[in-house]
């Protein structure tokens, strides 16, 4: 019995060992990495497939940003159309449309009772000083305050025009002032204004000190004109009028200028880039 050998007494616990050798080796070795392997591939496939998903979202997401985006511009130039439009009725535009509307009240008060009752002439004075004074502030405020529109472009010149017109005419009518005055000045500031718009392709003509200088001493002189003035008033009334006529005449030769010039720099302009389109 002590002859056996210790492998032969190491049998029952080898063939026990074995399979659960077997059971330990496939538990390490072969049978996890199957189910291991399984996974990963499986992970792999989620993300693979989760990649493409993603991408889908994010086209969509972004394409409802643009979708988004497009629509906020377009309310964008929308809201901004209604604010242009709601800036027709501002300030400036306002002092001028009160100015359009001054007009005939200053006519009818002009020529009251046969059109030389002082105190008419007094109400006159005072509708045109109005007027006067609300054109030296709508183009400021329009300038300042960005509110320059389109029918401002337009309405305050029409309206500047209208009200000395009407007062030159109105005196001349009844005699205290020469009809060549009222032609001269009427007929520079109508030549000018058409002269504005026959150049504007080329470029603007800006305002200049003595054109300023000459609607202030028009101003001025038509106003002293309207009140019922006698003695030394009566007397330098007629030397501001002929001041305001030598600016009238001398600016409006200024502006013929600026505008030959104007026109031949545009022209050159033109011929120029022609040149170089070709070139």
């Amino acid at each position: 019995m002590t002859g056996v050998p210790a492998s032969a007494a190491g049998g029952p616990s080898a063939a026990k060992g074995g399979p659960a050798g077997g059971v330990s080796g496939a538990a390490s070795g072969v049978a996890p990495s199957a189910p291991s392997d399984a996974v990963s591939g499986t992970a792999a496939e989620v993300r693979a497939s989760a990649v493409p998903a993603a991408g889908v979202v994010a086209g969509a997401a972004s394409g409802a940003g643009v979708d988004s985006g497009s629509k906020t511009a377009r309310g964008g130039k929308i809201a901004a159309a209604a604010v242009n439009q709601a800036s027709v009725w501002n300030v400036a535009n306002l002092l001028t449309m009160l100015r359009l509307v001054l007009v005939p009240g200053f006519v009818a008060l002009m020529l009251a009772d046969g059109g030389y009752d002082p105190a008419w002439r007094s109400f006159a004075w005072a509708a045109f000083a109005v007027a006067m004074i609300t054109d030296l502030f709508d183009g400021h405020l329009a300038r300042a305050y960005n509110l320059v529109t389109d029918f401002g472009k337009i309405a305050d010149p029409i309206a500047d025009k209208a009200i000395m017109g009407a007062a030159l005419i109105c005196l001349s009518g009844l005699g205290d002032l020469p009809w060549w005055v009222t032609i001269v000045i009427l007929g520079r500031e109508l030549g000018i204004t058409l002269l504005r718009f026959l150049v504007i392709r080329y470029g603007v003509i800006p305002a200049s000190r003595g054109g300023k200088l000459k609607t202030l001493s028009q101003g001025i002189a038509v106003g002293m004109y309207i009140l019922a003035l006698t003695g030394w008033l009566a007397t330098a009334r007629f030397w501001v009028m002929a001041v305001a006529v030598v600016l009238t005449v001398v600016t409006g030769l200024d502006y013929v200028r600026q505008a030959i010039v104007l026109r031949r720099q545009g022209i050159a302009g033109r011929k120029a880039a022609l040149e170089e389109t070709e070139a």
